[in-house]
């Protein structure tokens, strides 16, 4: 292993002294699991309020229900405490300001081959995608009725969620 690490082994093992989740069963404490995307200004627990332990944080590009995401909140749902989802995308997102051809087109200039091959799944209309990820949740026939599914949107430069669905 090279140097590339080396920081931030030192920082995981000053987070390793006072590591106070061990022997925890992994259940979500507050029963949430929060589908947001791997978008770096997103605090999923801080911007709820929640702490680690408490809910179950899927993060893609966008945001996205994806079948994965689907697998996770149907474990989540029934082995692991979940008993409400928010669908979290937010404003000033890669994936919903340019089309696919365009972050396709940068992708293969950065990397000085073809990237077109590869779908990014760009969103085209964010209020309509929420509403539609959030009835992606809903209708899955493992997750059952009584969990609360919410859509919300981010603001990066507030903080603030908006609920959407």
């Amino acid at each position: 292993m090279t140097d590339a690490f080396a920081d931030l082994l030192a920082a995981n093992r000053r987070y390793a002294d006072d590591f106070a989740l061990s022997g925890f069963d992994g259940v979500a404490r507050a029963g949430v699991a929060v589908v947001t995307c791997m978008d770096s200004r997103i605090d999923p627990l801080g911007m709820i309020g929640l702490v680690p332990g408490d809910a179950k944080i899927l993060r893609n590009p966008g945001g996205r229900v994806t079948d994965q995401v689907l697998v996770a909140l149907v474990l989540g749902v029934n082995l692991l405490g979940v008993e409400r989802v928010l669908v979290i995308q937010h404003t000033r997102c890669a994936m919903a300001s340019r089309s696919e051809e365009e972050l396709q087109a940068e992708i293969s200039r950065r990397q000085g081959q073809d990237a077109t091959w590869m779908s990014l799944g760009v969103i085209t209309d964010q209020l309509r995608s929420i509403r539609a990820e959030v009835a992606k949740v809903r209708a899955h026939p493992l997750i059952p009725d009584t969990v609360e599914v919410g859509g919300f949107r981010y603001d990066v430069d507030t903080g603030l969620l908006e609920p959407v669905a």
